[in-house]
């Protein structure tokens, strides 16, 4: 992800979510240099992937495929993309969270090997107050 990316990305996420990051959020992670991906098909932005990486561990910050773009396995794609970039920086866990509103992620996270490990109650805004937060972890080394 790049400077110039950050309209396209803002975009997408208004696109794809009820309260989306602004583009200031995303300007903010490259800032603090964080593993920031754009996914591009045919010249057209399909997605993109920010990760948080410090202490060996990670932590998949966003993760979004717009909607013209989905069920063509490209969020699966740009998940191991992140998933290799944590390894490629010493991390040996990556934590993610993930509405429980939002089944399609889950169903993603697990495929890769994801499992819940606790929930944060109240942590997203919702239409209706607030949606608890599913944590789940990966370990990406064998124990």
């Amino acid at each position: 992800m790049r400077r110039e990316d950050l309209p396209g990305v803002a975009a997408l996420e208004r696109a794809a979510y009820d309260f989306p990051w602004s583009e200031g959020i995303f300007g903010d992670c490259l800032k603090a240099g964080h593993p920031s991906w754009v996914l591009w098909v045919e010249g057209e932005m399909a997605g993109y992937g920010v990760l948080s990486v410090a202490a060996g561990e990670a932590h998949v910050l966003n993760l979004c495929i717009g909607q013209n773009h989905r069920g063509l396995g490209l969020g699966r794609h740009l998940l191991r993309r992140l998933l290799d970039v944590a390894r490629w920086n010493g991390a040996e866990r990556v934590f993610l969270e993930v509405r429980p509103s939002n089944p399609v992620a889950q169903t993603l996270y697990r495929s890769i090997g994801f499992e819940e490990i606790g929930r944060r109650p109240n942590y997203y805004p919702a239409k209706q107050g607030r949606e608890d937060a599913i944590v789940m972890a990966l370990d990406l080394v064998a124990p």
